[in-house]
């Protein structure tokens, strides 16, 4: 019989315990909120007390920091840190090896170019939203 949750040690000293998420098998620490359609990769980590909506995807060797929120539809590349408290948009794509620092704010369907870093408290805004007036259309009388 295999065991329900894994401890593990912080640096600090401290224990936590993860257990194994049904879809993709990652780690995901018993106060943390994590919607049964989101996939998470065996080798990644979510943090107590973060929150990941539904249909989120969660690359290799990903690590979702302590009170960190994923909307519903975040791609999470592989071996992206998403930092404390950081809150990630509807539909955002992270891309793999990417740092977003903590209490970042990442708007609803951008895109975070792999590699990139995002510094503490930044705010990467998404693009504008579809259906309003076209340049185009700017000056003409109705």
């Amino acid at each position: 019989m295999s065991k329900v949750f894994e401890e593990i040690e912080s640096r600090a000293g401290e224990i936590a315990k993860y257990r194994r998420h049904r879809n993709g098998r990652g780690f995901v620490a018993q106060t943390a909120t994590v919607d049964p359609s989101t996939y998470i990769e065996p080798t990644a980590y979510v943090e107590p007390g973060a929150t990941l909506s539904g249909r989120c995807w969660i690359g290799a060797g990903s690590w979702i920091d302590r009170g960190a929120i994923l909307s519903a539809g975040v791609f999470v590349g592989a071996n992206v840190h998403v930092g404390a408290d950081a809150i990630v948009g509807v539909g955002a794509q992270i891309g793999s090896h990417s740092r977003i620092g903590a209490k970042a704010r990442i708007g609803a369907g951008a895109h975070v170019a792999r590699d990139s870093t995002i510094p503490t408290g930044a705010v990467v805004a998404g693009p504008p939203p579809s259906g309003g007036p076209k340049k185009s259309d700017m000056g003409r009388a109705a």
